[in-house]
């Protein structure tokens, strides 16, 4: 009885804090200059998410968010991990974690509900029962973070295969006169309708930059943000250069020519994958299938002969 009334009264909490926010989004008063002001910002191709002012939206959600999200004890190190986790994924909001928190919450007190809103453990065993709300709350607890990383996946095979196209870029513009800052720059300008994610990551080095960063530690923070080894291994790259004063128009170009060379790589290995990969669906789905079209006639007649009843 106790547990009937737990849940009952977390179900009315959910529902109430979910009617009073969408009450809040339809009813608001709206202010047609801050209106005007997001839709330049979002109209600007070189915005940046998270940098200039979070919209009133955001800071709204970020408020449902945090009693939630304050529910579970959180290790620093874990707050640091997940923060580093959405910045690679492109989630640079400062009300990143704690949305991402809440969120998780959220889903653990939702899964058991819904279990036991549709009926689904009546007649089982207290016992049986814990096991499966136990199991739905496991699983309301990772889905956040599978859904994190393969956002941050993602976002990293978007990126490599940008980095080529950006290199022979960023030597056209150093060959041409520009210096390494002005480079990426432009190059951050011309390719963000084709390469959104990468050439963010650009724009990002240049702001830090302009607000009196070194170039090595700004370039070492896009190592950190991405987190991919190729982009690892050009900010060495291009320390090194700047450190020993060789030629960074020849470097960018042999980077660029071995980055061109693993992607071809790249795309060789998923291609010799394919065969191992479509050995499970042609045995478990087409081959049964073809069996019974080409056999099924002659197991019929088979029957038909030794079982005459049968016809």
């Amino acid at each position: 009885m106790t547990s009937v009334l737990a849940l009952t009264i977390l179900t009315f909490l959910l529902v109430a804090v979910l009617v009073f926010y969408l009450m809040y989004l339809l009813l608001r008063t709206k202010n047609p200059l801050a209106d005007r002001l997001a839709d330049l910002e979002h109209t600007n191709p070189m915005r940046i998410h998270g940098e200039a002012g979070e919209p009133s939206q955001e800071r709204s959600v970020e408020k449902v968010f945090e009693p939630l999200s304050n529910l579970v004890p959180k290790s620093p190190q874990e707050v640091s991990a997940t923060a580093k986790k959405l910045m690679s994924a492109g989630f640079r909001s400062s009300s990143a974690v704690t949305i991402f928190f809440g969120i998780r919450t959220f889903m653990i007190l939702l899964a058991p509900i819904i279990l036991y809103l549709s009926g689904k453990t009546d007649g089982m065993e207290p016992g049986q029962k814990f096991m499966v709300f136990a199991v739905c709350m496991a699983g309301g607890y990772m889905l956040p973070g599978f859904i994190l990383s393969t956002r941050v996946s993602a976002r990293q095979d978007r990126i490599q295969l940008a980095l080529p196209d950006t290199l022979d870029l960023l030597v056209v513009c150093v060959e041409a006169g520009l210096g390494l800052d002005q480079a990426m720059q432009k190059t951050s300008e011309e390719l963000i309708v084709a390469h959104p994610d990468f050439c963010q990551e650009l724009n990002l080095v240049n702001l830090e930059m302009r607000a009196g960063k070194p170039r090595r530690e700004a370039l070492k923070h896009l190592a950190d943000r991405t987190g991919i080894d190729d982009i690892s291994s050009l900010v060495s790259m291009l320390v090194q250069a700047d450190k020993f004063g060789t030629s960074i128009a020849q470097s960018l170009r042999i980077n660029s020519d071995t980055l061109r060379t693993k992607r071809r790589q790249r795309a060789e290995e998923k291609a010799h994958k394919i065969s191992v990969k479509l050995v499970f669906p042609l045995v478990f789905l087409i081959f049964p299938a073809m069996f019974v079209v080409i056999l099924g006639p002659g197991v019929i007649v088979i029957m038909e002969q030794l079982f005459p009843a049968l016809k």
